[in-house]
Formats: C-alpha cells, sequence, structure tokens
C-alpha cells in the first residue's frame, strides 16, 4: 500500500504552537542560538515534528495515531512528566488538590503550606503528580525541559509505539530508521536547500537520519556545518574545541595586558569604553557630543555632563555617579531627537542629514554629502563632518569594585597607542584575514552605514580597539590544523563581533545588568543601524564570547552521513527522500546582505578549508525578496528538488506570509515545479505576542507537498465550488482546535489558512483550463491586474470572511449583516486580542471586498491600529450609504447619545427612532450589544470604558421592551 504519512491526515496544532512558543522563549537558550547569530530559525520541536509525521504511518485508528505520535515526541502525559524538572511546590499543588487528597501529607496551619513531616518521597511524588496531570498543558510546559532535552520516551511508551507502528525500536534514531527503511528500503535522507542556521539538518541528523544541507550563504552553510559536527560531535569534540577557544582568547588577552592599553596602572582594568560621534552644531559653530541620552547607569546614577569649552571649541564631558534628580532628568535628554541634533545652547534642532550634507537633485534623488572612507582609514579624518569620542571608561578593580570616570589624559594616549599597535600591523593582518578587507556592497540594508557614516569597507563598522582585540584572536584561530578547532573558533568570532562593534548599544537600565549599564549586541534587528553613542567591551569582558559553544545531552548519537554546502539550490544534485525547506519570503530578510558582515571576517579561511563551497555571498545569484527573478529562481529550485526525490517522496514548505499575490505566486511556483499540496498545517511559531498575555502568536503555514503525478485538467468554474468546499473543512479544522484546547489562531492566521486550502485544490490539476500557468507566472502585469490564480485566491480569503464568525455571534445574525458592519465588528476581535498592524486591518477589509475602510480606523499609526468606539464615530457618515445607513452604525450612535447625555433614554428613542425594523431586528440588536459587551473582559480596551456602561444600559432596556412589542403594530 502507498504510504500515506501522519502529517497527511492530522497534525496537533495547539501543542506544536505550545511547543514552539516555549523553545522560542527560551531566547538564548535554544541549541542552536548560542552557535552564532541567524535570523528566523524554526524551533526545533517542530522540525522534529515534522520528521516524524512525514515518516510515521497513518492507521484506521486516528485517535491511537495521535496518541502514538505524542508519546513518541514526549509531548503525552507521561512524556511531560518525564520532562518534569521543575518543582510544583505545596502552594501549587495545595492549589490543584482537595483537601482530602492532601489529608496526612500536607500542613495548611500557618501562613504557609509545608509538607507534613514523615511524608514518604514516594506519597509526595504521588501527590504532586496528581496536580501536574490538572494543569493546563501550557501551564506544564512551566515545569518541563523541552523534548530536545532528554532522551526520549520512557519504557512504557516504546512498548505502545512499538506495538502500534509494528517496530522494535528502544530509541528515537532505531524507531526513524525501522520507519524510514519500510517506506524507501533504505535510512532515509532529509535535505534543506535553505539551510540557514541549520535546524532542518540538525535535527534530521540527531534523529538518526542522514541530512543534507546546503545554502548559497556561506555563513549560513558553515553554522549548520558546526551545528551537526560540533554541537552533535560529542563531549570530547566539545571539550576540545572550547580549550582551542580558550586558548585564542588568552593569548590575545595576554598581548593586551602587556601592552598596558587596557589598564590604568594603579590596579584598575577598564571594563567598559564608551564613545560618542561629534558634529558641528550649525548655530554656534562647536563641535556637539551625540547621544539620545546622556544617562550612563540608572542604578548608581551615572550621567554625562556636558561643559562648554570655548577654547577648544567643543564640549568638557563631566562623569558625575550620584546625579542629583535634575542632573538626571536633563541627561535623559541627550542631544540628540527622533535623528536630529539638539543644540545645547539655542535648543535649535537639525536633522542628522542636513548635517551630513544630504541634498536632493533637481530629478528627485539624493546625494549624500559624506566623504566615502577608504580602506586605509580605520578613524575619521580631522576634516571629516563626523568625528568619534571616547567620553566615558568604566574601571574595575581586582576586588570588582567598579567606577565610571571621566577621560583623562592618560586615557587619550592609551587611545594613541592602540591606534599605533593597530596601524603597525594594518596591511598585513587584512593580507592574511585576520581582520576584514572586504567592500560593503550597496544593497537595501548595506547602503545604511554608506550614507550615514561613510563607511565602505566592514571594518570600519569596528573601533581600533575592537579591530585589535578581534585580530589578536583571529590570528592564533589560523594556527589551529584541527579543523573542528578552528571551525569552532571561527564561529566563536560571529559571537564576538556580534556584541562588539560600532553598532552595538549601550543600555543604562537592563534588569539582567542590575543597571549598571550592559551592552546589546549589534544585530539587536535585522539591519546595520550605525549607533551615535556605542560602547566598546575590553577583552576581559569577552572571555564569554570567545569561549562559547552549545551542548546537548551526549546520549544522542548523531548519523555520521551528513552533506554540508555552500551552493546554489538550482546545481543540487543530491537526493533526498524528504525535502523540508523554509524558503525566502516576498519581504525577506536580506540575508546575504547581513550574513557578510559575518563572512567578511573569515572569508579569506573558509576555501581552505572547504575547497567546494561557494567563497562568498554571492549576493548576485540569492534569491531576492520579490519581482521576476524571485519567482524564476523559486520554480528552479523547487523543479530541481522534484527531480531529486523519488515517486514516494515529500516535500514541506514552511511559509509565512498575509498577502494574497505573494501566495498566489507561491501556488503557481509549487505547480510549475511539479508538485502539489496534500496538506496544510498552521503552527504558531513566533514570539511578537504572547499566549499568556491572551494575544495570538503569528502562525508559520505548513505545506505538505507530493509530486503531482496525475495529468488531471479542471476548468475555473470547477475550481471555485472546490476551493470553497476546502477553505471551510480547512478553517472548520482550526476552529475545532481553538475550541478544544486554548485560542491558538488569529484572523490573520485564518487567512493564512484560506490560502494554504486555495492552493491545496489549485496544485492538484496539471492543467487549468488549458492556461500556461508558468506563463502567467513570469509575465508583466499592469498595476491592479490579478492573475487566475489571485483570483481564487481572493475568492478563497472572501469565503474565509464570510465563514468565520465572532465568537458569541449566531450564523443567523451575521447573515443579516452587510459587508461593513461585518469587517468592523472582526475589526473589534483583532483590538481585543492585541493584534494592532496596519496590514492586519488592510488584509481584513480586502477579504470583506471592502476597498474604503480608513474612516473605520480610530488611529491608524504602525502598530496601534484600531477601529473607532462610537465617541470617536460621532455623526460622521450617519445614514449614508452601505456603512452609515446601517443597523451597527445606528446602534453606535445610539451609543454615543446615552453617554454624552448620560441617559440611556436618548440612545434607546433615536435607535427606535431611526429604525423602522426595530421589531423585526431586534434580536440582531440585542445580540450585537451583547458582542460589544464582551470587549469588558479586555483590559487594554480602556478607551471603550464609558461607552460600555451605556451599552449595558441600552441593553436592558431594549431587553425588558416588552410591552410595547405586543402592542406595537
Amino acid at each position: 500500500m502507498p504510504h500515506t504519512p501522519f502529517i497527511e491526515t492530522q497534525f496537533p496544532l495547539a501543542l506544536l504552537s505550545a511547543e514552539s512558543y516555549k523553545e522560542r522563549k527560551a531566547g538564548a537558550g535554544q541549541t542552536l542560538t548560542g552557535l552564532g547569530k541567524w535570523w528566523g530559525r524554526k524551533p526545533l520541536i517542530l522540525v522534529r515534528a515534522v520528521i516524524v509525521g512525514l515518516l510515521m504511518p497513518a492507521s484506521g485508528d486516528p485517535a491511537k495515531d495521535q496518541e502514538v505520535f505524542l508519546r513518541i515526541l514526549t509531548m503525552d502525559p507521561e512524556g511531560l512528566w518525564k520532562r518534569k524538572n521543575k518543582a510544583l511546590g505545596t502552594k501549587t499543588i495545595a492549589s490543584l488538590v482537595s483537601a482530602k487528597e492532601a489529608e496526612g501529607m500536607l500542613d495548611y496551619s500557618g501562613d504557609k503550606v509545608s509538607w507534613i513531616s514523615g511524608v514518604t518521597k514516594e506519597n509526595r511524588e504521588q501527590l504532586e503528580r496528581l496536580a501536574f496531570n490538572r494543569l493546563s498543558y501550557d501551564d506544564k510546559l512551566n515545569f518541563c525541559q523541552r523534548p530536545e532535552q532528554i532522551d526520549g520516551p520512557g519504557d512504557e511508551s516504546w512498548k505502545i509505539i512499538n506495538e502500534h507502528l509494528r517496530t522494535s525500536a528502544g530509541n528515537l534514531n532505531e524507531l526513524l530508521n525501522e520507519l524510514s527503511i519500510k517506506i524507501y528500503k533504505h535510512t532515509a535522507r532529509v535535505g534543506d536547500v535553505f539551510c540557514g542556521g541549520g535546524s532542518i539538518p540538525f535535527e534530521a541528523a540527531r534523529l538518526g537520519l542522514e541530512a543534507y544541507g546546503s545554502d548559497l550563504n556561506p555563513v549560513a552553510a558553515l553554522l549548520t556545518w558546526a551545528a551537526i559536527n560540533l554541537i552533535g560531535g560529542g563531549p570530547e569534540v566539545q571539550k576540545q574545541v572550547k580549550a582551542a577557544q580558550k586558548a585564542a582568547w588568552e593569548a590575545a588577552d595576554k598581548q593586551i595586558a602587556e601592552w598596558g592599553i587596557e589598564h590604568d596602572g594603579r590596579g584598575f582594568r577598564a571594563d567598559a569604553y564608551l564613545y560618542c560621534v561629534e558634529a558641528k552644531s550649525p548655530a554656534t559653530g562647536l563641535w556637539v557630543p551625540l547621544a539620545p541620552s546622556w544617562i550612563i547607569s540608572e542604578k548608581y546614577r551615572v550621567v554625562a555632563v556636558l561643559h562648554r569649552n570655548d577654547d577648544k571649541g567643543n564640549y568638557d564631558i563631566e562623569i558625575v555617579t550620584g546625579a542629583s534628580k535634575d542632573q538626571m532628568v536633563k541627561a535623559k535628554m541627550g542631544t540628540v531627537q527622533s535623528s536630529s541634533l539638539v543644540c545645547p545652547e539655542t535648543g535649535n534642532i537639525y536633522s542628522m542629514a542636513s548635517i551630513r550634507g544630504d541634498r536632493q537633485t533637481a530629478e528627485g534623488g539624493t546625494v549624500y554629502g559624506l566623504r566615502l572612507w577608504e580602506n586605509q582609514d580605520i578613524v575619521p579624518r580631522p576634516e571629516d563632518t563626523l568625528q568619534e569620542r571616547l567620553y566615558c571608561v568604566r574601571w574595575v578593580s581586582e576586588e570588582g569594585e567598579r567606577e565610571y570616570r571621566s577621560v583623562c589624559q592618560e586615557d587619550l594616549e592609551r587611545e594613541e597607542k592602540v591606534l599605533a599597535l593597530l596601524r603597525e600591523r594594518f596591511t598585513d593582518w587584512q593580507n592574511w584575514g585576520y581582520i576584514p578587507s572586504k567592500i560593503i556592497e550597496p544593497g537595501y540594508n548595506t547602503s545604511q552605514p554608506i550614507r550615514e557614516r561613510g563607511w565602505t569597507h566592514w571594518h570600519h563598522l569596528f573601533h581600533p580597539r575592537q579591530l585589535l582585540m578581534h585580530g589578536l584572536y583571529m590570528k592564533s584561530v589560523t594556527s589551529f590544523k584541527n579543523i573542528e578547532e578552528k571551525i569552532g573558533s571561527i564561529i566563536s568570532m560571529s559571537n564576538a563581533v556580534d556584541a562588539n562593534s560600532k553598532l552595538a548599544r549601550w543600555q543604562s537600565q537592563l534588569a539582567k545588568s542590575g543597571g549598571i549599564g550592559v551592552v546589546t549586541p549589534s544585530f539587536a534587528n535585522q539591519a546595520l543601524n550605525p549607533i551615535l553613542n556605542f560602547p566598546v567591551i575590553p577583552s576581559i569582558l569577552m572571555q564569554d564570547r570567545y569561549i562559547r559553544l552549545p551542548s546537548i545531552a551526549d546520549q544522542i548519537t548523531f548519523h555520521e552521513r551528513n552533506t554540508i554546502l555552500a551552493v546554489d539550490a538550482t546545481q543540487v544534485v543530491v537526493p533526498s527522500d524528504l525535502w523540508i525547506t523554509d524558503p525566502p519570503y516576498a519581504d525577506a530578510v536580506n540575508y546575504h546582505e547581513l550574513a557578510d558582515y559575518f563572512l567578511s571576517w573569515y572569508e579569506k579561511h573558509l576555501p581552505k578549508i572547504f575547497s567546494n563551497w561557494n567563497r562568498d555571498g554571492k549576493s548576485a545569484l540569492a534569491v531576492k525578496g520579490s519581482g521576476e527573478d524571485f519567482k524564476r529562481s523559486m520554480v528552479d529550485i523547487y523543479a530541481n528538488l522534484t527531480r531529486n526525490m523519488p515517486d514516494n517522496g515529500f516535500q514541506v514548505v514552511m511559509f509565512t506570509h498575509q498577502n494574497a499575490g505573494v501566495w498566489a505566486d507561491l501556488g503557481m511556483i509549487l505547480w510549475a515545479a511539479g508538485l502539489k499540496v496534500t496538506a496544510a498545517w498552521t503552527i504558531g511559531t513566533e514570539t511578537s505576542s504572547g499566549l499568556k498575555k491572551g494575544n495570538y502568536v503569528q502562525g508559520t503555514v505548513l505545506l505538505v507537498l507530493r509530486k503531482r503525478l496525475e495529468q488531471n485538467s479542471v476548468f475555473l468554474d470547477e475550481l471555485y465550488p472546490m476551493v470553497d468546499d476546502e477553505v471551510k473543512r480547512q478553517l472548520d479544522q482550526m476552529h475545532r482546535v481553538d475550541e478544544g484546547f486554548m485560542p491558538q489562531f488569529g484572523d490573520t492566521d485564518y487567512q493564512l489558512g484560506a490560502y494554504a486550502a486555495a492552493l491545496r485544490v489549485l496544485t492538484s490539476y496539471a492543467d487549468i483550463e488549458g492556461q500556461d500557468i508558468r506563463h502567467e507566472l513570469f509575465r508583466s502585469r499592469k498595476k491592479g491586474e490579478k492573475s487566475p490564480f489571485e483570483l481564487i485566491i481572493d475568492r478563497a480569503v472572501s469565503i474565509a470572511a464570510g465563514y468565520l464568525i465572532p465568537r458569541g455571534l449566531s450564523r443567523h445574525v451575521w447573515a443579516n449583516l452587510n459587508s461593513y458592519e461585518r469587517l468592523y465588528l472582526r475589526g473589534l476581535e483583532l483590538e481585543r486580542h492585541g493584534e494592532l498592524r496596519n496590514g492586519a486591518y488592510m488584509e481584513l477589509a480586502r477579504g470583506f471586498g471592502v476597498s474604503e475602510y480608513k474612516f473605520l480606523l480610530g488611529n491608524s499609526a504602525a502598530n496601534e491600529a484600531r477601529f473607532k468606539t462610537p465617541a470617536e464615530f460621532k455623526k460622521n457618515q450617519l445614514g449614508d450609504g452601505l456603512w452609515g445607513d446601517s443597523l451597527l452604525r445606528h446602534l453606535l450612535f445610539s451609543i454615543h447619545l446615552a453617554t454624552i447625555h448620560q441617559d440611556v433614554r436618548e440612545g434607546f428613542n433615536y435607535l427606535k427612532s431611526a429604525r423602522r425594523d426595530y421589531w423585526s431586528r431586534r434580536e440582531d440588536i440585542l445580540a450585537l450589544l451583547a458582542f460589544l459587551l464582551e470587549g469588558r473582559a479586555y483590559q487594554h480596551l480602556e478607551h471603550w470604558k464609558m461607552e460600555l456602561e451605556y451599552t449595558e444600559l441600552l441593553q436592558g432596556r431594549i431587553t425588558n421592551d416588552f410591552a410595547a412589542g405586543n402592542t406595537d403594530p
């Protein structure tokens, strides 16, 4: 029989969303994150679930299938108990069990609940387990390790797993090997041609399968190689690598100590250097130190105070510890506001663009005014518009005592020594690859440091102190002969240069620093933002950055057969049974630009280690985020993957986007590549909003694909009803998840589900009314013109919009509302769930076919979007058109009248006079009022508070309006 995988029939969306969320929230505690910076790694639990879901066969018993699947992933009750690594505590236990159940074990007397003396360990565990099992799944995870942090299911689970699947495995590796041999007659190979940070190949190898990973960008390939061979290399390899990292750091630190460039000669060593950019004020001609805030440490009330110095033509900077309240307030203002210089003398504000000398051309372009730095520039030239200045040093004594000091003459002499030492070595170090020599190629992200600072080479993003320190470390790394030691130390450089560059930020009040001041990494976001006041971390505090390698449970044996390459995805010739990819999106991170920041530090060393890898990011070949080139690249890539998989192989494409045009293009891309969608699941994977706060996580759609072997045809008019049915089926399935566990999806996630459902229908046909889909995909279209695929997907979104009814409203009431009323009510749901993105409201309006909706918005600011309250509407649009003459609009105005007059009769009387259909639609009115009143459960809807009070009064008045109703003619 053909293999029907579990993932084609069902997938535990809510549980996997919760597990993915937990993993994401671990931040730096995630297994691969500590290896090096990359953007958008998918959670390992999600990858594991996909692989198991593809290899585990579905039986005729769906309930048993799900039980076994959860046991394999240790997401069942037994597995969760095995993963539990934190005690519930007597207080929590007492809240979950009855006094009778705890009789003889818990003492409730006194202020605290405590164990009664003499209770055995077994009895304690039994009561704790009883309490643990009563927690929700989400709450259980607070006391548990992640599935990857234990060695898999327990003995009892293995008996059940093996009996159901007819296997004889004792661990995950054995199980996945047995399952793959049953399907493919060999151990399955899992491939990923957009391997990025390495989640997919890493998890495949950890599960005992053959792993293939490739990426056009060598930085991504290097991270993936290191994930499998260093993190997955076992304790001995990790010990060896850390020893090499330590040796390289110690050699650099020793040299720095010998030079005396971080010591004051009185027993103190520098703990942090703070620099700022200086620019001349057009008002006074004085050089003004630039910083948005001059607060250095909140805890110790350390501030920088500026004193005008006309003799030098600038400002002296005094560092004050124990600043007064007035000094703290003044320091908080800084000399930069909204990217503009604020003159300390006159208060005049000058944009940084004008300071730089940027100007507009007659043709509407921009000419940037800064001098472009040359390779040999490592500090600004005296004539440059922007200068850099050391303004504070934090020192620490051998006893650990910290001092924040103003800059003295000795500090400036040490700065000159640093510069001289670097200049002596600069040319040789660039030639040998100890420091970068790579040019910054202009691009979406990379043009920012060019235009804002004039920096043209990657080493310009680093201060001489940083270049000297990082260069000393790399000097030792290049002497290592062992490949693991060399790669492990090169990888640690990625962490070091992320932490220590002129893009890093000084934070004066982060909780984790205790308010003493701490540095946040260069890539706090997906950009290259030159900072006006930046820190430099001395060598002593860089130890944990240079010496870093995450580890995992040493019981796990990685499959030895894995291939990692830096190669164009269209050139891949290695066949895989399962291709799992997370492709670049139409608004993708510009990986090929940002990764050059890291690549510049080891570009000259990689070819000596991996001779068959690409030597650079190949920006010309990179899959760009939009346009015809993007689509052609994607078709070529997925057609190549389809050729390199067996007829019974599978692909899973992970995709997150809320634009119908992009989804239409994706559908045509997959169709043109010879693939068909067989299942689609939406999993919450992002942490932009938290489940615990009542908000919804953003979903990632998993598209499960097979080769399209059939040559069946369909007409467009036949497709529409099939898409309608499939969208409804998809949304019903998602609704069941929401209602059966906990809210997992927002409106945008349901739209993703609608997109995926439409693709499932579209891609199942080889021919759609004789149309040349490849031609439709690539041809240029006029503005506003839509492809046949996009029209069908628009239809799917429209079906979803009409089919999804806000909680609390009946289908009968919903059917009586027009498109504007539906849009408004669904918009209120968005706001209640914490969705404030403009794009979400725009997509919602498009789904209802409402082209002009902005008059409904009470706030249109970025990430603050919401619809108006009755008070904000006032009389606007009342009685005019579909919206103004609707029942809901009249109802909102009646609430407004009742509120401003503080008399419910005003609103009640207006509604009865304005609506001749008052009696026939009275039940609709009450249902709408009840829906509006549900807003009271959401504390962040404070702007509705007063009006909801009168909404409730109006509801009561209409509810009791029976007598008149019975006599009304």
